[in-house]
């Protein structure tokens, strides 16, 4: 029989639904409700300096946490390392101690030809080439992205005056074959030389690495989630800069400041869902 004081040494993970948060080592105190998931632990200072101000909560891992304000709004931010299955832990942890709005934040790769370097893509749903959202549910389900998130987005690069483009993203789990790179030593995978024509034949904006797991996910568990990633490089015309960046982030972060807008004036309209015939004055 386990004792009190055994029970105390368990492993967190024997518990998942502890408060205290076994892989962020954060609790509900500790992040607002709305939370953007850039991958890179280094991104959350650039994050961060575009706020009102912040207070670093946690740092285990991959997984670093910061919350504070944008334009008076509680918004945090949580670095989720790279690809599907820790995105996926963040957002199970994440939704554990409250958060219900989910941004992800990053840098992806454009196959359209009319896509600059700089530009931002805001993904309206994923193609799920990531074996995480596998695990969960069955593989024809769709990877969509909540339609308020995705117009306050909208709304935010307008506001803000940068190029955009809207459309559906690839996620995949390899940045090399997976992606349509060459591996060690010239190693190519099975399909892997048609793989960017088909997903541009297809209309497919951007390929990167995490965006289908986390919006499957939030659909899954009936939450918001969206995806913003600059442009560093163009598979089409094959140039490739690291700019830009702080444009994801500062759309991504003027939207939690609308999308808690639009949740205001739901309440007071008493609409369940944000719709045309509501207004929203930016302040």
């Amino acid at each position: 029989m386990t004792g009190d004081s055994d029970r105390e040494h368990e492993d967190p993970s024997e518990d998942p639904n502890t408060d205290v948060q076994y892989h962020l080592e954060i609790g509900p105190d500790d992040v607002a409700e709305s939370v953007l998931l850039p991958g890179n632990p280094e991104r959350i200072e650039k994050v961060v300096d575009c706020w009102d101000d912040h207070e670093l909560r946690a740092h285990h891992r991959e997984y670093r946490t910061a919350t504070g304000t944008y334009e008076g709004s509680p918004i945090s931010v949580t670095s989720t390392g790279i690809g599907g299955p820790s995105a996926a832990i963040a957002v199970e942890e994440l939704a554990r101690v409250g958060v219900d709005t989910f941004i992800r934040v990053g840098s992806c790769g454009a196959i359209q030809p009319e896509m600059d370097v700089g530009d931002l893509v805001i993904t309206t749903g994923g193609v799920r080439q990531e074996g995480t959202s596998d695990e969960y549910v069955r593989e024809d389900y769709p990877a969509t992205a909540d339609y308020e998130v995705v117009c306050a987005l909208v709304a935010a690069a307008e506001r803000l005056g940068y190029d955009y483009h809207t459309g559906v993203t690839m996620s995949a789990d390899s940045f090399y074959a997976g992606q349509g790179r060459p591996g060690f030593e010239g190693f190519e995978a099975a399909g892997s030389t048609e793989l960017v024509e088909q997903l541009k034949a297809a209309n497919v904006k951007n390929i990167e690495m995490e965006a289908s797991a986390i919006l499957t996910l939030a659909s899954i568990y009936g939450l918001r989630a969206g995806a913003i990633c600059t442009v560093y490089a163009n598979r089409e015309t094959g140039e490739f800069r690291t700019e830009g960046e702080n444009r994801a982030v500062e759309t991504a972060s003027l939207a939690v400041h609308l999308l808690a807008k639009m949740d205001e004036i739901k309440r007071e309209a008493g609409a369940d869902r944000w719709h045309a015939g509501l207004a929203l004055e930016l302040e």
